[in-house]
């Protein structure tokens, strides 16, 4: 029986449990709605338990003594029978912080919510510290297999080899071969997954802003994803005014003046808002989209500091392109807007 119940049921159930209790499998009451079969989630929230894996945190919270100590050594349950008496575990890293549980521990835990049935194959598992679902999963490949190397690097700004070995040795067909890979642990692989499954109503906002049709002598374009040093770097015939700010001496373009300051989120999320007036985005865009995609941006942005480029030029008298670049400096999350306008 498939289930997916919340992490924080009622520890009344079972969390009392000790040695002898004779509770040795899950109660085969008939599922809730919630507990029924359906998609994988994309998780799109900071944290380190996919909904698809939540069976974990069950199975920790309510598994009796005697049941949790088929899985793990006896000092361990007790340990976590102990610590749930007081409060339910709520996430991986809650459930760490119980004395001998490591990494081991919890790969343990996890092949007994397996085995009993509290999660099912579209949890695909814990890696590097997160447990991921299957929908993560596909996320997470597509973004290693085609993210930009000056991306990549910005995402994982204190695995540089990492970075080098994910592209070297790319394309990958699981998450589990890019958690193993070399220079990869548990802040690189959350960075990665962070990078893949945080921003989609941002990205559906700028896939809208993007269809808007050009009416022939202005236009927007907004991107999430993209290859900054190369559009930094590019050299422009008639007009190519550069100005950056945060960037390595040796990252910086070549005539780019430098900006003292780096950008805050208010700048970041100023430019993008003029990039969707800038094209009608108010008439253009659901209300749907527009709301979600700028709740994303602002709570990707907060209290954030950026680095990059502002971008001006002209390959001919007759018209102007303007890009913004903006990179976090410590995740790697980056946005552009580049509009334009022709005679």
């Amino acid at each position: 029986m498939r289930r997916l119940g919340s992490a924080l049921l009622a520890v009344g159930m079972l969390v009392g449990c000790g040695p002898g209790t004779q509770a040795e499998t899950p109660p085969e009451s008939a599922p809730s709605a919630e507990q029924q079969q359906q998609a994988p989630i994309l998780t799109t929230t900071n944290v380190d338990v996919a909904i698809e894996c939540s069976g974990i945190l069950e199975f920790a919270n309510t598994a009796s003594y005697t049941l949790l100590d088929r899985y793990l050594p006896s000092n361990v349950v007790t340990n976590i029978v102990n610590r749930r008496a007081t409060a339910p575990f709520t996430s991986l890293a809650d459930l760490s912080s119980v004395p001998l549980v490591g990494p081991t521990r919890l790969k343990q835990l996890e092949g007994g919510a397996r085995t009993m049935d509290f999660i099912d194959a579209d949890c695909v598992g814990i890696l590097d510290g997160i447990a991921i679902s299957r929908d993560d999963q596909t996320a997470i490949v597509n973004l290693v297999n085609t993210i930009d190397d000056s991306e990549l690097h910005d995402v994982l700004p204190d695995a540089w080899n990492g970075a080098v070995n994910l592209l070297n040795t790319r394309p990958f067909t699981t998450a589990q071969q890019i958690a193993d890979t070399a220079g990869i642990g548990d802040v690189s692989f959350r960075n990665i997954r962070n990078s893949a499954t945080l921003s989609r109503p941002l990205e559906a906002l700028f896939t809208a802003i993007n269809a808007i049709p050009s009416n022939g002598s202005y236009g927007a374009t907004t991107l999430r994803h993209f290859d900054w040093w190369n559009i930094a770097s590019a050299n422009h015939y008639y007009r190519d005014q550069k100005e950056c700010f945060g960037l390595e001496p040796t990252s910086v373009p070549y005539g780019a003046s430098i900006r003292p300051n780096l950008a805050n989120a208010a700048e970041v999320r100023a430019e993008v808002q003029r990039a969707f007036d800038y094209v009608g985005g108010n008439t253009k865009v659901s209300a749907a989209v527009r709301d979600a995609g700028f709740a994303n941006l602002d709570a990707l942005i907060q209290g954030r500091s950026f680095k990059g480029c502002i971008l001006t030029y002209e390959n001919d008298p007759w018209s102007r392109n303007t890009v913004h670049i903006y990179v976090d400096t410590v995740n790697g999350f980056s946005v552009m807007t580049e509009t334009w306008w022709a005679e």
